[in-house]
């Protein structure tokens, strides 16, 4: 594994960058070179060009506004669009999720396209805004253990035949739709809606696009001491508030 590498692109962190969303960077970035990938790491701002040759993208969330500009400086780059159809692992949190489905309501109250690179579909709900701690189980198909994240959205965003939802919710609102989806899925492209930054909280994702990457079923494993006391300390924390 040592002579593999990983170009790791980070999209508009000065649009997509909250909530501790750029800690998802870090712990991919970190997890590979415990496992001795050469990692190549590229944070590309708004105002220049996507590379289309990047190997994992991580897109994080943003306001209302910065949410907008990047959905349409990345419909007109065009670059992620390529990199998802060349086959590129994209992980986006939030408004990230929502510019990679096919609209959202931007903060002009408008519907924006988004990039159509998952089947989904977010408007904003009218109810109580989605705020707080989600314990979720996620699809048996990635083999992943039960999540822990946070979530601070007013979005509503309905799934489409073209995915499968990233998880399920024990607590938490996930989507917002009321029928315990959280996130979406399809191939190489992940949406969710929970921060953390949910990478930290649950490094096992990053462990799974690390393994999509290198087309392996598992990897050398590394100290989790750390991780797993924040995961503990953070499903107590969820529990107990129910």
């Amino acid at each position: 594994m040592t002579a593999s590498s990983l170009r790791l692109i980070w999209v508009y962190p000065d649009l997509l960058s909250t909530y501790g969303d750029q800690g998802n960077v870090l712990v991919v970035e970190r997890r590979a070179r415990q496992r001795g990938l050469a990692v190549e790491r590229v944070d590309v701002r708004s105002d220049q060009p996507i590379p289309t040759t990047g190997d994992i993208y991580l897109i994080g969330g943003g306001e209302d506004r910065p949410q907008r500009l990047a959905a349409e400086r990345l419909r007109r780059d065009g670059g992620l669009t390529k990199a998802a159809e060349s086959g590129a692992i994209i992980f986006s949190v939030c408004a990230g999720y929502q510019i990679l489905g096919r609209e959202f309501i931007n903060d002009l109250g408008e519907r924006e396209a988004g990039l159509g690179l998952l089947d989904v579909i977010s408007v904003r709900g009218t109810g109580a805004r989605c705020v707080g701690d989600v314990l979720a189980d996620v699809d048996d198909a990635l083999g992943l253990p039960q999540l822990t994240g946070f979530e601070n959205h007013q979005g509503v965003t309905q799934l489409g035949p073209g995915v499968r939802p990233f998880a399920r919710v024990h607590f938490g609102n996930g989507n917002g739709t009321g029928d315990g989806t959280e996130g979406a899925w399809r191939d190489t492209v992940f949406g969710t809606y929970m921060h953390g930054p949910v990478m930290a909280r649950n490094p096992q994702i990053a462990d799974l696009l690390l393994r999509l990457h290198l087309d392996v079923p598992s990897l050398p494993p590394v100290d989790d001491r750390w991780y797993d006391a924040l995961r503990a300390e953070r499903i107590a924390a969820a529990t107990q508030t129910v």
